[in-house]
C-alpha cells in the first residue's frame, strides 16, 4: 500500500539487523503535540507512471534515500543517531541503500536523478538555501515518477549555478511536472 513505505522502511533496515537497526527510533511514539514532520517525497515519486507496476519499491527506496539526507540535515524521523558522526554514517548507509534498491530495479535515469537531487540539496545546505533544497527535493521526487523535462533541466542548471531564482525554478518544476515540455528520461 502506497504511504507505509517509511514503516517497511523501519522494517527492513530492523531485518538487516547490525548497527542501522540498532538506531531505528520508536517511530509511532511520537506526542500528538509535536510538530509533525516534513512530507516525504517518496510517495511523489512513488504515484508518478515511471512507478506504475512498482510503487511501493519505489516509495521504500526513496524514502531511504530522504531519511540519509534528514540525517544529514534535519530531522530523521525513525534513525536516531546521537552523535554527528554516527548520523552521517547512517545517512551515507541510507543513501547506499536506496540508490542500490533503485539500481536493481534498472532505472538508470532516476538514479541519475536522485544523485542530482541529493548534491543539490547538499550545496543548497552549504550556502544556507533550506528553502531551496526542499524545492529540490519535490522537484527530484516528481522527476523521478514523472521523468524529467526542460523546465526540470533548467531548473537544475540555475541551481548548479547558485542563480538567484533557482528556488523559484525548482517550485515551478515541481509543481508543474515540465507539463507542456517533451519528457526526458
Amino acid at each position: 500500500m502506497i504511504g507505509d513505505g517509511l514503516r517497511r522502511l523501519g522494517a527492513l533496515l530492523q531485518e538487516h539487523g547490525g548497527l542501522m537497526a540498532t538506531l531505528l527510533s520508536s517511530a509511532g511514539t511520537r506526542d500528538e503535540h509535536e510538530p509533525r514532520p516534513a512530507a516525504s517525497p517518496a510517495k511523489l515519486a512513488a504515484e508518478g507512471p515511471r512507478a506504475a507496476g512498482r510503487r511501493e519499491d519505489y516509495e521504500l527506496l526513496v524514502e531511504a534515500i530522504y531519511e540519509g539526507y534528514l540525517l544529514h540535515y534535519g530531522s530523521p524521523r525513525i534513525v536516531s543517531a546521537p552523535e554527528a558522526d554516527l548520523r552521517l554514517l547512517a545517512g551515507d548507509q541510507l543513501y547506499a541503500i536506496g540508490l542500490a534498491r533503485l539500481v536493481a530495479l534498472g532505472d538508470t535515469a532516476a538514479v541519475a536523478e536522485l544523485a542530482d537531487t541529493i548534491t543539490l540539496s547538499a550545496l543548497a545546505h552549504g550556502g544556507g538555501a533550506h528553502g531551496l533544497a526542499d524545492a529540490v527535493w519535490e522537484a527530484g521526487a516528481r522527476a523521478v515518477g514523472w521523468g524529467s523535462s526542460e523546465t526540470h533541466r533548467r531548473a537544475k542548471d540555475l541551481a548548479f549555478a547558485g542563480a538567484p531564482d533557482a528556488t523559484e525554478a525548482m517550485r515551478t518544476s515541481a509543481a508543474r511536472g515540465g507539463v507542456g515540455d517533451r519528457p526526458g528520461g
